[in-house]
């Protein structure tokens, strides 16, 4: 069905291009994979794109849900725009998908200026583009051409020189865009030797492609991927193949083009003043490369590549508040190699992967070898994040431990979607991340895979949990009326205790559970949890429950004051 196209840029436009783009980088996503050549060869531009634009496109949809739940109607342009800004910021995946957050951003500024404003015309997308490009371009400590950022001058340039509508100027800035990335393979030598184009500006392309949609209802010409012309293949209806290239997309901020490179990509959240970001600048760009710091009004994406991902998790905690942290080995130092100099990284047979609370339990989940998917309060990842883990768990068969009640059917549809892609998965409804280390513990990856499942399946559901929170309001619980302030303290998911103080509720719950036998016991402590809880319980068990062993983990910044597990 044709598109309807929106004559003005107002808050349905920005839920429509949302939608649209998040469609295009599906389709296009395995292309954009597997162009990706310099300097990182990990092939997820494509992947990254998409779960930024997702993150945008499912906040746009909050703010139309909210609007309609409250009956006030259409939202207004600039809450459209700064959600869809917001929403990409702190779902940005790698490079390429931190930067293309910058540009959406860098929009957002022009088109949420007038709180107010309905709406606005071919002018205020003319500059919108071209805030969005510059500020994507100051955002990278050293900017390469050849790349997105150059995608995005092209874009802003064409779209000013455009008189007309938003159709007339969108049109423009797809045309500049196409037109430049097409020049890429000339302004970087490895994409010349490869015979590609740059993958981030492939990517943008598309975005900006489904904003021509979004303003004409037209799906705008095919996209060239090779520079090659006699290999040379375009998006859309063909039975030819792109070439089998497996890397990383062209990196917007290497100071050179080169071989080597640091050992991880290290990424994070970060709550901070505009001068502590000043501050980190600095020290990251001393630390690494491809250093990309986006945000503002207290909240940033950190991005860069390091030897010493501790020194730039610190530096971050110096600075403000990190959370979200993401780390990421690149390999045994081939990884920064062209994929035409690297052969394709051989599948593991077994794979977990396991979302987590905290980012204590997520160094305790890698340790015991998982790729982990970090959760914040309030936070709970999407579908095709846990796919994506699934895929850079890169084996062939792989366990998916959601660890969330909640999170039963998006980690069925990640699964499902995996499975579609040819990797074997099995789900183990874990419902907390107690659940999960008690599954963890007996995994063996040599024993064949339904048995394995089996032993994991059978530990977590011999494993009660329980958690210890504070209320945030008055509210009714199995245990009776509770109101803000309290501790509340849940056994397998209900409110079983309401108490005044963590300690003491803590006891209570621990009590109930132990009543009905044990052998283990599991404590995670969050970061708001008191020092000397964990040694008051562990001489509760001591005391009262012979042959009963404790073990006490660090969880941070997990939601739960306390998690607590009996095995």
């Amino acid at each position: 069905m044709a598109q309807v196209p929106q004559t003005f840029f107002d808050a349905l436009a920005v839920r429509t291009w949302c939608g649209l783009a998040l469609r295009a980088l599906g389709r296009a996503r395995e292309e954009i994979d597997a162009i990706n050549v310099y300097p990182v060869a990990d092939g997820d531009t494509g992947t990254n794109l998409y779960l930024t634009v997702e993150s945008a496109a499912a906040a746009v949809e909050a703010v139309f849900e909210a609007h309609d739940a409250h009956g006030s109607g259409k939202p207004a342009l600039a809450d459209a725009a700064r959600a869809m800004a917001h929403g990409a910021l702190i779902g940005a995946r790698g490079n390429s998908g931190t930067i293309l957050a910058q540009l959406l951003r860098g929009m957002a500024q022009v088109l949420a200026a007038d709180g107010e404003t309905t709406h606005t015309d071919g002018e205020g997308l003319r500059l919108a583009l071209r805030q969005a490009a510059d500020s994507a371009r100051q955002a990278v400590a050293h900017p390469v051409e050849g790349t997105v950022l150059t995608v995005a001058s092209a874009a802003a340039d064409a779209a000013g020189g455009a008189e007309g509508d938003c159709g007339t100027v969108a049109r423009a800035a797809y045309d500049g865009a196409r037109d430049a990335l097409a020049a890429t393979p000339g302004q970087l030598a490895v994409l010349e030797r490869a015979g590609v184009v740059d993958a981030g500006g492939r990517g943008l392309v598309a975005v900006l492609g489904a904003l021509v949609e979004t303003f004409t209802g037209e799906v705008p010409r095919a996209v060239p991927v090779v520079s090659d012309p006699e290999h040379a293949r375009v998006t859309g209806d063909t039975d030819t193949t792109a070439p089998e290239i497996l890397g990383e997309s062209p990196d917007e901020c290497a100071d050179a083009p080169g071989s080597g490179g640091p050992a991880f990509e290290v990424i994070y959240l970060l709550e901070a003043d505009d001068t502590a970001v000043a501050r980190l600048r600095q020290r990251l760009d001393g630390l690494g490369d491809s250093l990309v710091v986006v945000g503002g009004d207290g909240l940033w994406n950190v991005h860069v590549h390091v030897d010493d991902a501790g020194a730039a998790v610190e530096a971050g905690v110096e600075a403000g508040r990190p959370y979200r942290i993401r780390i990421t080995h690149f390999g045994l130092g081939d990884v920064h190699t062209t994929g035409a100099e690297r052969p394709p990284r051989e599948p593991a047979q077994r794979a977990v992967v396991a979302v987590v609370p905290g980012e204590g339990l997520a160094g305790l989940y890698a340790e015991a070898g998982a790729t982990t998917v970090l959760a914040r309060p309030g936070e709970p990842p999407a579908s095709g994040e846990l796919v994506e883990a699934v895929r850079r768990a890169h084996a062939r068969e792989v366990v998916l431990l959601p660890n969330d009640a909640d999170l039963r059917h998006t980690a069925a549809a990640a699964a499902e979607q995996a499975r579609t892609e040819g990797i074997r998965v099995a789900l183990i409804p874990t419902r907390s991340a107690v659940q999960g280390i008690a599954a963890l513990a007996v995994h063996e990856p040599e024993r064949r895979f339904d048995e394995d499942v089996v032993q994991m399946t059978s530990a977590a559901g011999a494993t009660r949990y329980a958690e210890v929170t504070v209320a945030e309001r008055q509210s009714w619980t199995m245990a009776g009326i509770c109101q803000a302030g309290d501790i509340l303290g849940l056994i397998d998911g209900d409110v079983a205790v309401i108490g005044s103080d963590v300690a003491g509720t803590a006891e209570a719950v621990l009590d109930r559970m132990l009543s009905a036998g044990g052998e283990l016991v599991t404590l995670v402590l969050g970061d708001e949890a008191p020092e000397t809880v964990a040694d008051h319980l562990e001489g509760r068990v001591r005391e009262s429950y012979l042959a009963v062993d404790t073990v006490v983990y660090r969880g941070g910044r997990q939601g739960a004051v306390l998690l607590i597990g009996v095995e």
